[in-house]
């Protein structure tokens, strides 16, 4: 009976260590999710008290005769491909030069991955200044180099506020990239390149047949999530532009914090993080089967 006793309470023990991290996400993640699910079936505006009640479809059909969501599925898609792409690029580019031995690469380390220490409301404040039509660093530069004779108006100009928002966020982005990158670039054994120099094979080869393949299950992790992330990033367009000018930054991210912030219209807001949610569950499903990530090379 003691023996039985024990092997119970051995086995009962790993899920007692794993109860509090359960209880955590079932609050603060499982019950939020559950809410929106529901208030999207809902008319609910807490200023107005006397509308509220049950929506059924109401807010889907609405949703999917509204021009402004098909401009904000747009403009994400234009908004996620651009930065994940960018983003990747440019840090695997750093991460590479940051793996090589030169004097100084732990001061300069340190400098290229302080952006990422921000939030995105500062980091906004940053570029806003930066932008700044009449006072900002960059017409300063731009016509100090007679690139420009008009100063310009980089988050109201309807052709270039998208580009402006995009460089501010690779900015706070690249470093993400360049960090995972870097740490799974130092796991590499230098043996397979030594086994390559002594083969002939050039750096060229050396990337693409060691350092790209060894590096493509950090790549896929890293490029999913920073595509939920870009998806789901308020902070620094909503911060730089609150959507505008026109609707040329807003995501249907700011489309849901529009909702909420601007016309309290929690119930429409919900239907549209109900959308974004299950596309996002479909594309990481479809993103890992397609990339073959855990599977090896």
């Amino acid at each position: 009976m003691r023996k039985g006793t024990i092997v119970s309470q051995k086995a009962a023990y790993p899920y007692l260590l794993i109860t509090p991290a359960v209880l955590f996400i079932l609050l603060f993640l499982a019950y939020p999710i559950t809410r929106v699910f529901y208030l999207s079936f809902q008319h609910y505006n807490p200023s107005r008290p006397f509308m509220n009640g049950f929506a059924g479809w109401a807010n889907y059909t609405t949703l999917f005769q509204q021009k402004e969501f098909y401009e904000a599925v747009w403009v994400s898609i234009k908004w996620v491909v651009t930065e994940v792409f960018l983003q990747l690029v440019l840090g695997l580019l750093v991460a590479l030069a940051l793996n090589c031995h030169f004097k100084g690469r732990s001061i300069l380390r340190t400098i290229i991955f302080m952006p990422w220490a921000l939030s995105g409301v500062l980091t906004a404040t940053l570029w806003a200044l930066l932008y700044n039509e009449h006072m900002g660093l960059i017409n300063a530069v731009l016509r100090q180099f007679g690139l420009i004779t008009k100063n310009i108006a980089w988050t109201g100009n309807l052709n270039k506020v998208f580009g402006a928002v995009v460089v501010a966020e690779l900015w706070r982005g690249i470093p993400f990239f360049a960090i995972s990158l870097l740490a799974a670039l130092q796991n590499i054994p230098d043996e397979l390149y030594e086994s390559s120099d002594i083969d002939g094979c050039g750096r060229f080869k050396k990337f693409q047949y060691i350092t790209l393949p060894l590096l493509k299950e950090q790549i896929v992790l890293s490029s999913l999530l920073r595509f939920v992330w870009e998806f789901n990033s308020v902070d620094l367009i909503f911060s730089l532009t609150g959507g505008g000018p026109a609707g040329k930054t807003t995501t249907l991210s700011i489309l849901i914090a529009n909702q909420a912030i601007h016309t309290n219209n929690f119930g429409y807001g919900s239907a549209i993080s109900v959308i974004s949610f299950l596309f996002l569950t479909f594309f990481a499903v479809f993103y890992v089967q397609l990339t073959r990530f855990g599977k090896g090379i």
